[in-house]
């Protein structure tokens, strides 16, 4: 008999990719999405428009097996707005999954679990030390994920994901075509990304996991420097872009400007004060043998390889010029 499974956030870049690769899998995908939502639904989906909230969910969730819990707020203006939803949300999510007897696979952040060098990289069972508004909101979230009794759940914590359809990191890219390449942050901070795919390969593995009760991080096991990640980017965008650093002392400056833009123009903007706290870490950097132990995930997408991969696919969709 076919595995059912909800998908909350499925219009998303992470969501879009989870859906098609459970239907790949014959798997029946019930996207759940924003009433309001004017994205395009993964094809092949059951399509069904609920809020985030524990009644209408409730009904949305009859029947399926397992939900992924991809919905959430990654950037804005006001902190509550990430209660409302990476909190809140959760909560309704957690409630209706239990209802539904429906195990949960709860998409956290490595933001909730906080920075860490790559020398000491952070573990699971490290107290948790979140920075920003959005990494204590998830970490809040998978406190309810954890203490919904009788829930059957599983949280993963994703570092930095990239690869077709992110716009996070598009910016960059373009910025590699206009051949200047901005270097913030800290020298000696290192990150750990993860390729979407490898994600995908994760979420897959955490829905057939035999276990229950699991937090796991979700990276590669290399870690990257800034650096590392923008001459990554110009070789994949292949033109002679032009590294600058830039001094903290600027970027902070930079921050509290944007933060004034973005209350004229009423939405975030890529750099606020919160991005300067994370710019100003020594790094985030988790281990993923509990990925590999558990769940028998070993990232196989390299930075190099997965940010060519991204590139090319942003060229096909128009989002970038070919070099040639």
């Amino acid at each position: 008999m076919s595995l059912t499974v909800a998908v909350t956030g499925a219009t998303g870049f992470i969501g879009r990719h989870v859906a098609a690769d459970l239907i790949a899998r014959g798997i029946d995908v019930r996207a759940i999405i924003r009433p309001e939502s004017t994205s395009d639904a993964p094809g092949g989906t059951q399509i069904v428009r609920v809020p985030l909230e524990a009644a209408a969910l409730g009904d949305a969730f009859v029947g399926v097996d397992a939900v992924v819990h991809l919905a959430g707020v990654v950037s804005a203006l006001d902190p509550s707005v990430y209660s409302a939803v990476n909190v809140e949300g959760t909560r309704a999510v957690a409630t209706a999954a239990y209802a539904a007897g429906a195990r949960l696979v709860h998409i956290s952040s490595l933001a909730a679990a906080g920075p860490a060098p790559a020398s000491a990289p952070r573990s699971e069972d490290d107290a948790p030390n979140p920075q920003t508004p959005y990494g204590r909101s998830k970490l809040e979230g998978e406190r309810l994920v954890t203490t919904t009794p009788g829930l059957r759940w599983t949280i993963l914590r994703p570092g930095v994901v990239y690869g077709p359809h992110d716009r996070a990191m598009l910016p960059i890219y373009k910025l590699a075509e206009r051949g200047l390449l901005p270097l913030v942050g800290r020298t000696d901070a290192a990150y750990t990304l993860i390729h979407v795919h490898d994600v995908v390969r994760a979420i897959g593995a955490a829905i057939d996991a035999p276990s229950d009760g699991d937090i796991v991080f979700v990276g590669h096991s290399h870690p990257a420097t800034a650096r590392q990640i923008l001459e990554a980017i110009r070789l994949a965008v292949g033109r002679p872009a032009v590294i600058i650093r830039v001094p903290q002392a600027v970027t902070r400056l930079a921050a509290e400007g944007c933060d004034l833009a973005a209350r004229v123009i009423g939405r975030p903007l890529p750099l606020n004060r919160w991005r300067y706290v994370e710019l100003s870490a020594e790094g985030f950097v988790c281990r993923t043998d509990r990925l590999r132990d558990r769940l028998g995930v070993v990232a196989q997408i390299d930075l190099r390889e997965g940010l060519a991969q991204t590139a090319e696919w942003y060229r096909r969709a128009g989002w970038i010029n070919s070099p040639w």
